[in-house]
């Protein structure tokens, strides 16, 4: 599984118009699920995330997790970043999971991550989806979990 996550201020998600969910500060994560991803890959995955020491501490080092500083968390499904891009000028998704798995694993994350002692929101999977934010620092990392 991929996270790109992005330290924010503030986020939101829109579909067809109507805004179906917001964070404050905290992350937004697009995650991608690729073919072999399980239910072990997801919990890695989610405790990367919120672990991670992106957020600013006493003396303005990068040293607090979302859950050091009672952040917020949007979970954003994302195909688009398991693409193959090494060939050509089109992207490939073969090495994206299908999508009734990746429904299935991202509606696992949730699940998961619904469980902390965070707010989280979400996407809205296969939805075409605006997703707004304040990207804070600009603060961004690719995080990826090994499959299987």
């Amino acid at each position: 599984m991929i996270a790109l996550i992005q330290r924010v201020s503030r986020s939101s998600v829109t579909v067809g118009g109507e805004q179906i969910s917001s964070s404050g500060e905290g992350l937004v994560a697009l995650v991608a699920v690729q073919p072999g991803d399980t239910e072990k890959t997801a919990s890695a995955l989610l405790r990367k995330m919120t672990c991670y020491r992106i957020f600013s501490d006493s003396s303005g080092k990068m040293n607090q997790s979302l859950l050091d500083v009672s952040g917020e968390l949007m979970l954003v499904p994302q195909f688009t970043l398991a693409a193959d891009t090494s060939k050509g000028l089109r992207p490939g998704f073969s090495t994206a999971a299908t999508p009734a798995e990746a429904e299935r694993l991202f509606d696992i994350l949730v699940a998961q991550a619904g469980v902390l002692p965070v707010h989280v929101a979400c996407g809205k999977f296969g939805a075409d989806m605006q997703v707004a934010l304040i990207n804070d620092g600009p603060a961004t990392f690719w995080l990826q979990e090994s499959r299987g």
